[in-house]
């Protein structure tokens, strides 16, 4: 039964590994002026941010931090389109031909 114990260990290891989140995003514009700052990622994390970012910030870049200063007044100038999209991603259109 040595088995058990090493399959919770590392089910609590793995869930630990996945709760390593930052404490502050924030996207700076093309023009470097901030267009969104808060606890809450701007795009879909579990994808690359090159893949995401762009469909809701073109020429922007994204930063984040494990510490929350600063993120406590939130800033969203993000287009309204790519905020109604779960996970900040606008679907992909399919080609009609």
């Amino acid at each position: 039964m040595t088995a058990l114990p090493t399959a919770a260990a590392a089910l609590v290891a793995a869930f630990f590994s996945q709760s390593a989140v930052a404490g502050c995003y924030v996207v700076y514009g093309p023009n470097k002026d901030i267009v969104y700052r808060a606890p809450e990622p701007p795009v879909d994390m579990s994808r690359q941010v090159h893949e995401t970012l762009p469909l809701v910030a073109p020429g922007s870049t994204l930063v984040f931090s494990p510490d929350d200063f600063g993120c406590e007044l939130t800033i969203n100038k993000l287009p309204l389109a790519s905020a109604s999209v779960p996970g900040g991603m606008r679907p992909a259109r399919a080609d009609r031909g």
